[in-house]
Protein backbone atom coordinates (compact mmCIF):
# COMPACT_ATOMS: atom_id res chain seq x y z
CA UNK A 1 0.00 0.00 0.00
CA UNK A 2 1.52 3.38 -0.58
CA UNK A 3 1.42 5.89 1.92
CA UNK A 4 -0.90 8.70 1.69
CA UNK A 5 0.80 11.97 1.29
CA UNK A 6 0.27 15.02 3.89
CA UNK A 7 -2.03 16.60 2.79
CA UNK A 8 -4.15 13.90 1.45
CA UNK A 9 -3.95 12.35 4.64
CA UNK A 10 -4.78 15.77 6.20
CA UNK A 11 -8.07 15.95 3.58
CA UNK A 12 -9.18 11.97 4.74
CA UNK A 13 -9.34 12.87 8.44
CA UNK A 14 -11.26 16.44 7.87
CA UNK A 15 -13.68 14.49 5.44
CA UNK A 16 -14.36 11.08 7.08
CA UNK A 17 -14.32 12.75 10.36
CA UNK A 18 -18.12 13.76 9.37
CA UNK A 19 -16.54 17.42 11.06
CA UNK A 20 -16.62 15.77 14.07
CA UNK A 21 -13.91 17.60 16.53
CA UNK A 22 -14.07 14.50 18.71
CA UNK A 23 -12.51 12.27 15.94
CA UNK A 24 -9.67 14.68 15.70
CA UNK A 25 -9.10 15.33 19.36
CA UNK A 26 -6.48 16.52 21.42
CA UNK A 27 -6.47 19.57 18.87
CA UNK A 28 -4.91 23.25 19.31
CA UNK A 29 -7.35 25.62 17.79
CA UNK A 30 -4.20 27.13 16.05
CA UNK A 31 -3.29 24.04 14.66
CA UNK A 32 -7.46 23.55 13.14
CA UNK A 33 -7.19 26.88 11.97
CA UNK A 34 -3.62 25.85 9.96
CA UNK A 35 -5.61 23.05 9.28
CA UNK A 36 -8.38 24.55 7.45
CA UNK A 37 -5.60 26.91 5.41
CA UNK A 38 -3.85 23.69 4.28
CA UNK A 39 -7.32 21.83 3.30
CA UNK A 40 -8.83 25.57 1.34
CA UNK A 41 -5.24 25.78 0.17
CA UNK A 42 -5.40 21.87 -1.03
CA UNK A 43 -8.79 21.76 -2.34
CA UNK A 44 -8.14 25.08 -4.57
CA UNK A 45 -4.89 23.46 -6.42
CA UNK A 46 -7.28 19.81 -6.34
CA UNK A 47 -11.31 21.32 -7.30
CA UNK A 48 -12.09 17.93 -8.89
CA UNK A 49 -10.84 15.50 -4.97
CA UNK A 50 -14.01 14.98 -3.85
CA UNK A 51 -15.04 13.41 -7.61
CA UNK A 52 -12.03 10.50 -7.13
CA UNK A 53 -13.38 9.25 -3.44
CA UNK A 54 -17.37 8.89 -4.52
CA UNK A 55 -19.28 7.74 -6.71
CA UNK A 56 -20.70 10.89 -8.81
CA UNK A 57 -22.67 11.69 -11.98
CA UNK A 58 -19.21 12.63 -13.70
CA UNK A 59 -17.29 11.09 -17.29
CA UNK A 60 -14.59 10.02 -14.03
CA UNK A 61 -17.31 7.12 -13.14
CA UNK A 62 -19.91 7.13 -16.54
CA UNK A 63 -18.23 6.76 -19.82
CA UNK A 64 -18.72 4.38 -22.83
CA UNK A 65 -15.34 1.85 -23.22
CA UNK A 66 -16.30 0.93 -26.58
CA UNK A 67 -13.33 -1.27 -26.92
CA UNK A 68 -14.18 -2.88 -23.96
CA UNK A 69 -17.62 -3.36 -24.80
CA UNK A 70 -16.66 -5.09 -28.07
CA UNK A 71 -14.40 -7.18 -26.32
CA UNK A 72 -16.29 -8.34 -23.80
CA UNK A 73 -19.45 -9.37 -26.28
CA UNK A 74 -16.82 -11.19 -28.41
CA UNK A 75 -15.71 -13.07 -25.72
CA UNK A 76 -18.38 -13.54 -23.44
CA UNK A 77 -21.88 -13.40 -25.89
CA UNK A 78 -21.93 -16.74 -27.44
CA UNK A 79 -24.32 -17.66 -30.45
CA UNK A 80 -25.66 -14.06 -31.14
CA UNK A 81 -24.37 -12.29 -33.69
CA UNK A 82 -27.71 -10.32 -34.20
CA UNK A 83 -27.80 -9.14 -30.21
CA UNK A 84 -24.01 -8.49 -30.28
CA UNK A 85 -23.68 -5.79 -33.67
CA UNK A 86 -27.19 -4.13 -32.58
CA UNK A 87 -26.28 -3.31 -28.88
CA UNK A 88 -22.25 -2.18 -29.73
CA UNK A 89 -24.03 -0.32 -32.54
CA UNK A 90 -26.90 1.08 -30.43
CA UNK A 91 -25.08 2.18 -27.04
CA UNK A 92 -22.00 3.41 -28.92
CA UNK A 93 -23.86 5.82 -30.87
CA UNK A 94 -26.64 6.63 -27.52
CA UNK A 95 -23.36 7.53 -25.99
CA UNK A 96 -21.11 9.26 -28.19
CA UNK A 97 -23.98 11.68 -28.77
CA UNK A 98 -23.81 14.63 -26.17
CA UNK A 99 -27.62 16.18 -26.96
CA UNK A 100 -29.71 12.44 -28.02
CA UNK A 101 -33.45 13.72 -28.54
CA UNK A 102 -34.61 10.71 -26.25
CA UNK A 103 -33.55 8.08 -24.14
CA UNK A 104 -31.86 4.78 -25.53
CA UNK A 105 -34.61 2.04 -25.17
CA UNK A 106 -33.55 -1.72 -25.92
CA UNK A 107 -35.91 -4.40 -25.20
CA UNK A 108 -33.93 -7.79 -25.35
CA UNK A 109 -35.96 -11.25 -26.41
CA UNK A 110 -35.44 -14.82 -26.39
CA UNK A 111 -35.52 -17.43 -24.50
CA UNK A 112 -34.17 -18.35 -20.88
CA UNK A 113 -30.11 -18.46 -20.70
CA UNK A 114 -29.33 -17.23 -24.31
CA UNK A 115 -27.48 -14.06 -22.88
CA UNK A 116 -30.23 -10.95 -21.95
CA UNK A 117 -29.38 -10.62 -18.54
CA UNK A 118 -25.44 -11.11 -19.55
CA UNK A 119 -25.29 -8.38 -22.12
CA UNK A 120 -27.34 -6.00 -19.62
CA UNK A 121 -24.31 -6.46 -17.41
CA UNK A 122 -21.48 -6.03 -20.25
CA UNK A 123 -23.29 -2.94 -20.44
CA UNK A 124 -23.42 -1.67 -16.95
CA UNK A 125 -19.54 -2.82 -16.89
CA UNK A 126 -18.38 -0.72 -20.22
CA UNK A 127 -20.65 2.34 -18.95
CA UNK A 128 -20.40 2.40 -15.02
CA UNK A 129 -17.30 2.62 -13.23
CA UNK A 130 -18.64 0.43 -10.41
CA UNK A 131 -20.41 -2.15 -13.42
CA UNK A 132 -23.62 -3.17 -11.74
CA UNK A 133 -22.64 -2.40 -8.40
CA UNK A 134 -23.07 1.42 -9.50
CA UNK A 135 -25.53 3.73 -7.80
CA UNK A 136 -27.30 5.09 -10.77
CA UNK A 137 -28.05 1.08 -11.81
CA UNK A 138 -31.32 0.19 -11.02
CA UNK A 139 -32.99 -3.25 -11.56
CA UNK A 140 -36.84 -3.42 -11.27
CA UNK A 141 -37.85 -7.26 -11.32
CA UNK A 142 -41.44 -7.96 -11.81
CA UNK A 143 -42.29 -10.44 -9.04
CA UNK A 144 -40.08 -8.60 -6.47
CA UNK A 145 -41.38 -5.06 -7.36
CA UNK A 146 -44.56 -5.28 -8.55
CA UNK A 147 -45.65 -8.95 -7.59
CA UNK A 148 -49.99 -7.48 -6.91
CA UNK A 149 -52.00 -7.13 -9.46
CA UNK A 150 -54.57 -5.12 -7.02
CA UNK A 151 -52.04 -2.27 -6.20
CA UNK A 152 -51.13 -1.52 -9.99
CA UNK A 153 -52.03 2.27 -10.17
CA UNK A 154 -49.80 2.43 -6.46
CA UNK A 155 -46.67 0.27 -8.48
CA UNK A 156 -47.53 2.94 -11.15
CA UNK A 157 -47.37 6.29 -9.25
CA UNK A 158 -43.81 4.11 -7.22
CA UNK A 159 -42.65 3.85 -10.61
CA UNK A 160 -43.06 7.41 -11.90
CA UNK A 161 -41.42 8.72 -8.87
CA UNK A 162 -38.44 6.29 -8.58
CA UNK A 163 -37.54 6.76 -11.95
CA UNK A 164 -37.97 10.91 -12.02
CA UNK A 165 -36.10 10.91 -8.65
CA UNK A 166 -32.61 8.83 -10.08
CA UNK A 167 -32.73 10.88 -12.93
CA UNK A 168 -32.96 13.90 -11.38
CA UNK A 169 -29.77 12.81 -9.69
CA UNK A 170 -28.28 11.22 -12.74
CA UNK A 171 -29.12 12.41 -15.89
CA UNK A 172 -26.88 8.97 -17.59
CA UNK A 173 -28.86 6.66 -15.06
CA UNK A 174 -29.66 3.22 -16.35
CA UNK A 175 -33.23 0.96 -15.67
CA UNK A 176 -32.87 -2.81 -15.90
CA UNK A 177 -36.76 -4.28 -16.51
CA UNK A 178 -36.40 -7.94 -15.70
CA UNK A 179 -39.35 -10.48 -16.86
CA UNK A 180 -41.19 -8.00 -18.47
CA UNK A 181 -43.14 -11.21 -19.73
CA UNK A 182 -44.14 -11.29 -16.10
CA UNK A 183 -45.44 -7.74 -15.83
CA UNK A 184 -48.67 -6.58 -15.25
CA UNK A 185 -50.17 -5.27 -18.71
CA UNK A 186 -50.30 -1.66 -18.64
CA UNK A 187 -47.96 -0.88 -15.83
CA UNK A 188 -45.02 0.12 -18.33
CA UNK A 189 -47.30 2.43 -19.77
CA UNK A 190 -47.18 4.74 -16.93
CA UNK A 191 -43.11 5.62 -17.84
CA UNK A 192 -43.94 6.53 -21.89
CA UNK A 193 -44.08 10.51 -20.96
CA UNK A 194 -40.12 9.62 -19.86
CA UNK A 195 -39.13 7.78 -23.19
CA UNK A 196 -40.58 9.82 -25.40
CA UNK A 197 -39.27 12.96 -27.21
CA UNK A 198 -39.21 15.82 -24.83
CA UNK A 199 -36.95 18.48 -23.66
CA UNK A 200 -37.33 18.23 -20.61
CA UNK A 201 -40.88 17.09 -18.31
CA UNK A 202 -41.20 18.94 -14.80
CA UNK A 203 -37.81 20.48 -15.52
CA UNK A 204 -35.97 17.26 -15.47
CA UNK A 205 -34.75 15.87 -18.69
CA UNK A 206 -34.62 11.95 -19.64
CA UNK A 207 -32.69 11.85 -22.86
CA UNK A 208 -29.57 10.75 -21.71
CA UNK A 209 -30.94 8.09 -19.71
CA UNK A 210 -30.79 3.93 -20.53
CA UNK A 211 -34.02 1.86 -20.32
CA UNK A 212 -33.59 -2.02 -21.27
CA UNK A 213 -36.32 -4.58 -20.75
CA UNK A 214 -35.61 -8.36 -20.84
CA UNK A 215 -38.56 -11.00 -21.66
CA UNK A 216 -38.64 -14.37 -22.94
CA UNK A 217 -42.26 -12.76 -24.34
CA UNK A 218 -41.65 -13.60 -28.27
CA UNK A 219 -39.16 -16.26 -27.50
CA UNK A 220 -41.02 -18.89 -29.79
CA UNK A 221 -41.57 -16.30 -33.19
CA UNK A 222 -37.23 -16.16 -32.81
CA UNK A 223 -36.92 -20.02 -31.95
CA UNK A 224 -39.53 -21.23 -34.95
CA UNK A 225 -37.06 -18.65 -37.26
CA UNK A 226 -33.88 -20.46 -36.56
CA UNK A 227 -35.42 -23.97 -36.47
CA UNK A 228 -36.99 -23.14 -40.01
CA UNK A 229 -33.25 -21.64 -41.20
CA UNK A 230 -31.85 -24.77 -39.59
CA UNK A 231 -34.38 -27.41 -41.45
CA UNK A 232 -33.75 -25.59 -44.91
CA UNK A 233 -29.58 -26.07 -44.39
CA UNK A 234 -29.15 -22.52 -43.92
CA UNK A 235 -26.11 -21.70 -41.17
CA UNK A 236 -27.47 -19.35 -38.52
CA UNK A 237 -25.11 -16.47 -39.19
CA UNK A 238 -27.47 -15.80 -42.28
CA UNK A 239 -30.17 -14.70 -40.32
CA UNK A 240 -30.77 -11.34 -39.90
CA UNK A 241 -32.66 -8.59 -37.81
CA UNK A 242 -35.01 -8.07 -41.02
CA UNK A 243 -35.79 -11.56 -40.89
CA UNK A 244 -37.10 -11.15 -36.80
CA UNK A 245 -37.72 -7.56 -36.05
CA UNK A 246 -41.51 -7.10 -37.37
CA UNK A 247 -42.43 -10.88 -36.38
CA UNK A 248 -41.24 -10.12 -32.80
CA UNK A 249 -42.51 -6.63 -32.30
CA UNK A 250 -45.88 -7.91 -33.55
CA UNK A 251 -45.47 -11.15 -30.74
CA UNK A 252 -44.78 -9.08 -28.30
CA UNK A 253 -47.44 -6.51 -28.36
CA UNK A 254 -50.35 -9.09 -29.20
CA UNK A 255 -48.92 -11.52 -26.29
CA UNK A 256 -51.62 -10.87 -23.38
CA UNK A 257 -49.01 -12.38 -20.99
CA UNK A 258 -46.62 -9.26 -21.71
CA UNK A 259 -46.10 -6.19 -19.96
CA UNK A 260 -45.43 -5.04 -23.25
CA UNK A 261 -49.36 -6.25 -24.22
CA UNK A 262 -50.79 -3.48 -26.13
CA UNK A 263 -48.32 -1.01 -24.75
CA UNK A 264 -48.21 3.08 -25.96
CA UNK A 265 -44.23 2.50 -26.26
CA UNK A 266 -44.88 -0.30 -28.88
CA UNK A 267 -47.43 1.87 -30.58
CA UNK A 268 -45.79 5.09 -30.36
CA UNK A 269 -42.51 3.89 -31.62
CA UNK A 270 -40.49 4.71 -28.60
CA UNK A 271 -39.00 1.15 -28.15
CA UNK A 272 -35.51 2.20 -30.43
CA UNK A 273 -34.54 -1.91 -31.28
CA UNK A 274 -35.97 -5.05 -30.39
CA UNK A 275 -32.75 -7.12 -30.00
CA UNK A 276 -33.71 -10.94 -30.61
CA UNK A 277 -31.63 -13.94 -28.79
CA UNK A 278 -31.43 -16.42 -30.77
CA UNK A 279 -31.65 -20.75 -28.66
CA UNK A 280 -28.05 -21.68 -28.19
CA UNK A 281 -26.98 -24.71 -30.41
CA UNK A 282 -24.50 -27.77 -28.87
CA UNK A 283 -21.15 -25.88 -29.94
CA UNK A 284 -22.28 -22.32 -28.00
CA UNK A 285 -23.34 -24.33 -24.97
CA UNK A 286 -19.40 -25.57 -25.26
CA UNK A 287 -18.49 -22.03 -25.25
CA UNK A 288 -20.47 -21.01 -22.32
CA UNK A 289 -18.66 -24.32 -20.19
CA UNK A 290 -15.06 -23.19 -21.74
CA UNK A 291 -15.70 -19.59 -20.61
CA UNK A 292 -16.97 -20.31 -17.44
CA UNK A 293 -14.10 -22.60 -16.36
CA UNK A 294 -11.55 -19.06 -17.67
CA UNK A 295 -13.68 -16.65 -15.60
CA UNK A 296 -13.04 -19.21 -12.30
CA UNK A 297 -9.47 -19.24 -12.91
CA UNK A 298 -9.27 -22.42 -14.46
CA UNK A 299 -7.18 -24.12 -17.71
CA UNK A 300 -10.26 -24.41 -20.13
CA UNK A 301 -10.69 -28.12 -20.61
CA UNK A 302 -12.61 -29.39 -24.11
CA UNK A 303 -13.00 -32.61 -22.50
CA UNK A 304 -14.68 -30.98 -19.79
CA UNK A 305 -17.49 -28.47 -21.61
CA UNK A 306 -17.96 -31.63 -23.90
CA UNK A 307 -19.38 -33.27 -21.20
CA UNK A 308 -21.03 -30.45 -19.81
CA UNK A 309 -22.70 -29.92 -22.71
CA UNK A 310 -23.61 -33.51 -23.43
CA UNK A 311 -25.89 -33.30 -19.99
CA UNK A 312 -28.26 -30.51 -21.44
CA UNK A 313 -31.49 -31.49 -22.50
CA UNK A 314 -32.17 -29.91 -26.08
CA UNK A 315 -34.96 -29.54 -28.47
CA UNK A 316 -36.69 -30.51 -30.60
CA UNK A 317 -36.45 -34.02 -29.26
CA UNK A 318 -35.58 -36.00 -32.30
CA UNK A 319 -33.51 -33.35 -34.11
CA UNK A 320 -32.12 -32.13 -30.08
CA UNK A 321 -30.50 -28.94 -32.68
CA UNK A 322 -31.20 -26.19 -29.22
CA UNK A 323 -30.41 -26.33 -25.57
CA UNK A 324 -33.56 -25.88 -23.69
CA UNK A 325 -32.32 -23.82 -20.99
CA UNK A 326 -29.57 -22.44 -23.23
CA UNK A 327 -26.14 -21.40 -21.08
CA UNK A 328 -28.17 -21.05 -17.50
CA UNK A 329 -27.54 -24.28 -15.87
CA UNK A 330 -23.41 -24.47 -17.28
CA UNK A 331 -22.51 -22.78 -13.80
CA UNK A 332 -24.11 -25.47 -11.73
CA UNK A 333 -23.22 -28.21 -13.75
CA UNK A 334 -19.41 -27.36 -14.00
CA UNK A 335 -19.36 -27.48 -10.50
CA UNK A 336 -20.02 -31.26 -10.87
CA UNK A 337 -17.24 -31.59 -13.22
CA UNK A 338 -14.67 -30.04 -11.83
Amino acid sequence: MVPKKPHALLLWMLVCSGGSTEAIEPISTSIAVGMAAALTGFLATYPNIFYYFNECCRPEWISLNKTGLKVDLERKLFGQHIASRIILKAVSGFMSNDNPKKPLVLSLHGWTGTGKNLVSQLIADNVYKEGMDSSFVHIFTSELHFPHASQLETYKSQLQQWIKGNVTNCAHSMFIFDEMDKMHPGLIDSIKPYLDYYDKLDGVSYRKAIFIFLSNAGGESITQTALDFWKAGRDREEIELRDLETLLSLAVFNNKKSGLWHTSLIDKNLVDFFVPFLPLEYRHVVQCAMAEMIARGHQPDPSVADQVARDVVYFPKTERVFSVKGCKTIESKLDYYI
